[in-house]
Order: C-alpha cells, then sequence, then structure tokens
C-alpha cells in the first residue's frame, strides 16, 4: 500500500510526517509542531494524524518520539484520556422507541459535568458518598499514589477517589450505539480527571523550572522537558503511568455501572462481553522505533500495531469507529483519536444556535441546549475525510451510530 502522508522538512529540524490529505491542517497547528520539531530530544520524525489540530502546550493529534526525555506539556493535563466500548448481545430491535429513559439511567449511574458553585455542596461530577465498588477499586491504586504523594504532597489535594468512575465535561461522553449489523454497544470517553489534572499542571511547571535553571532555550516554554536522570523525571514518570492506570479503571468502572443501569432500564439480563476495547489516546509509552529505545507521547492518537483494536469517535451527532491497526511504522504505529476540531469551542457558541444543535443531532437522545452547542457536530472535521486519511493506519471492524448520547 502506497504512503498517504505528507512530508515536510525544514533545516535543522525534525521532519514531520502528516496524515492530513483531504483534511483541514490549521497554520496554527502547523507552526506549533514545528516548534516541536526543533526540540533536540526529537527521534527520527513528528507523526501528524489526520484529527490535527492546535493544542495548548502540544499539538492534539501528534505522535512525538524523544530519546532521554519528555515534554510534561505533550502529554497535557488529560492524562490516560480515552475510550472504552463494549458489544451486549443486544439487538436494535430490543431497543424501545423513546430512549429517554435509557439516557436518564446512564446519566443517574454515571456522574458527569461539573458544579462550580458556592450554593452546591457538591459537585454533581464527582461522588459524595463513595459506591463499595469504587471503594474497592481505589484499593488497587491507593499504595502507588500514597507513595507519590510521600514525595510531592501537593498531589494529595487532587479529586482522586472521589473521581474515580466519573465522566468529566468537555468532549467526555457515555452513548449507547447500533453497529452495522444492528447490534447494540456502549461506548464511553473520559480520563483520568482531577487528580490527573493536577499531575499533569504540576509537573508541567517543574519542567519550565528545570529549563529555566539549566538555562535552556526553547522555541515555546511549554515544550519544557525533563531529561532521564534529572530530579523529577523518574517521579514524573511514575506519577504518569499511575494516572495512566487510573484512567483505565475510571472507564471500566464507569462501564459496569453503565451496563448495569441499562440491564435495569430496559428490563433485560443481557450479556456485554463480546467485544471490549480499552485504549488511552493521552499518554506515554516507553517503545522501540527506528532503531532506538524512545518515549512516545500520543498527544491525541491512538497505538495501532498490526491486529491491535482501537477505537475512533466522531461527534455527538456522526458515526465512530471500531479499528484493527495496520502497525504502519512511519506512524509510530498510531491513529487518530477522533474527527478532530474545525472549530473552537468559543466561537462554535457564537456562529451556532440550538435549532443547528437539533438538527444536527436529530434522531440522537441526547440534551440540545445551549451548553452543549460547543459539541456541535459542525465544530469537528468530516469524519469520512479522516478515515480516508488514514486507511493505510487502520482498518474498519465496526461502524457505530449513537442513538443516546450523554454529555458532561
Amino acid at each position: 500500500m502506497c504512503q498517504k502522508f505528507n512530508l515536510y522538512e525544514s533545516e535543522g529540524k525534525a521532519a514531520i510526517k502528516a496524515w492530513t490529505q483531504g483534511v483541514p491542517f490549521e497554520d496554527e497547528a502547523r507552526a506549533q509542531l514545528d516548534n516541536i520539531a526543533a526540540m533536540p530530544i526529537i527521534h527520527s520524525h513528528i507523526a501528524v494524524m489526520p484529527d490535527v489540530h492546535l493544542g495548548k502546550g502540544a499539538t492534539i493529534g501528534s505522535v512525538i518520539p524523544s530519546v532521554d526525555a519528555v515534554i510534561p506539556a505533550a502529554v497535557g493535563v488529560d492524562i490516560g484520556c480515552g475510550m472504552v466500548a463494549a458489544k451486549t448481545s443486544l439487538r436494535a430491535k430490543d431497543l424501545p422507541d423513546n430512549l429517554r429513559g435509557v439516557r436518564s439511567a446512564f446519566e443517574a449511574a454515571v456522574p458527569h459535568g461539573r458544579t462550580v458553585s458556592r450554593h452546591h455542596k457538591r459537585d454533581k461530577g464527582a461522588w459524595g458518598n463513595i459506591p463499595a465498588l469504587v471503594a474497592q477499586e481505589w484499593l488497587t491504586l491507593q499504595a502507588r499514589f500514597e507513595r507519590i504523594c510521600e514525595k510531592h504532597p501537593t498531589i494529595k489535594k487532587s479529586n482522586n477517589v472521589n473521581h474515580l468512575g466519573t465522566m468529566g465535561t468537555g468532549n467526555h461522553f457515555l452513548e449507547l450505539c447500533i453497529d452495522e449489523n444492528d447490534a447494540v454497544w456502549i461506548m464511553l470517553h473520559s480520563g483520568s480527571r482531577g487528580v490527573g489534572n493536577l499531575i499533569g499542571t504540576y509537573f508541567i511547571e517543574l519542567a519550565k523550572k528545570e529549563m529555566e535553571r539549566h538555562q535552556i532555550q526553547l522555541p515555546d516554554v511549554n515544550l519544557a522537558y525533563l531529561k532521564e536522570g534529572s530530579e523529577y523525571f523518574d517521579d514524573y514518570v511514575e506519577a504518569v503511568e499511575w494516572a495512566q492506570d487510573f484512567a483505565r479503571k475510571n472507564r471500566e468502572i464507569m462501564m459496569l455501572n453503565a451496563i448495569a443501569a441499562l440491564r435495569t432500564a430496559l428490563g433485560v439480563n443481557f450479556s456485554a462481553s463480546e467485544m471490549a476495547v480499552n485504549c488511552h489516546h493521552n499518554y506515554i509509552s516507553r517503545e522501540h522505533h527506528f532503531g532506538k529505545d524512545c518515549y512516545v507521547t500520543r498527544k491525541g492518537a491512538v497505538r495501532a500495531q498490526q491486529g491491535e483494536m482501537g477505537i475512533i469517535p466522531s461527534n455527538m451527532g456522526e458515526r465512530s469507529f471500531i479499528v484493527r491497526g495496520l502497525g504502519n511504522p512511519d506512524s509510530f504505529n498510531s491513529c487518530s483519536h477522533g474527527a478532530g476540531r474545525v472549530m473552537s469551542r468559543t466561537k462554535a457558541k457564537k456562529v451556532y444556535t440550538i435549532k443547528d444543535q437539533e438538527a444536527m443531532t436529530q434522531g440522537v437522545e441526547c440534551r440540545k441546549d445551549k451548553e452543549v452547542i460547543d459539541e456541535i457536530p459542525a465544530a469537528y472535521k468530516n469524519i469520512d475525510d479522516v478515515m480516508a486519511a488514514q486507511s493505510d493506519l487502520v482498518e474498519v471492524v465496526h461502524t457505530l451510530k449513537q442513538v443516546v448520547c450523554v454529555k458532561g
């Protein structure tokens, strides 16, 4: 199969291989990638996925291999953010015509959103009383967390156990979907929540101080890095790997609660173990590419090794995909993590109306109020174009269309 990437090369910088044929590639994102490519720690080249767009610190939809160093802002603050999907034994005909009850059951089972007001005693997106399942699963994470906090007490002040099994805000979601064979799936998107955010923010600032201490000049201060062997490197990697485990566990708990809620709502004891995929798309991984051991940072990208299963969601009104990796070495065995935004949240709220949201999410049981207009389908790239641009990275196994969508 012929390679589908565009190659960008500049003297003194790592090459950029971009799977962006037929999709928008904003100038600001390209400039941000050029800054990353100028970093001396980059190995071989940077891979850019078709959902690429400007990010804070580093470009979303990028795969960054680095030698003997990591860039905390490239990993970001939603550490371990990713997807999980489970195929059920239900068929489309088993679902009621009116799915409002299913949506309400999901909303009750999985804390979502955020309450920011002194009039509320508790954030609606966090647990008040920790459920038994959450307390039990927290025990598998607690000892490592305590060791991290002994060295960095600030991290203890985060929302941690009370965010385990909760969804969050923004583009995080919980959906009920139907595939091309009328099988019913549950799919959700979330990460390491408050504790991951604090870990990311904390170490980004430590990395900036390291750069100042050693008088290292950077093309962008947000690209501050921690060198292997430096004071905070091992602590950061330990904390990130813990946050990634928290995120995976977070999704597992939400999935269990969503399955239980759907069984209650439908009054049917279906199975949900036919196929399950749980994958990160904001994380670091120790890997070997192009002759070197390196740290691969996937910032809005999914690992897609030969035969590896992944999930590429779209938006709250269009199709998503269960995919199988093709193991393309030029992409560092990666693919996109979604459709990718073409419009900022602020602009989307200015440009579109509730009527637009209603039209674009027709047939989906979901919120259609002004608070979710920033997630309107038109704010995202065309998913068909995104998938066509990466046909040498993944193959589609299942096509999912949501019928219920719960947004934070």
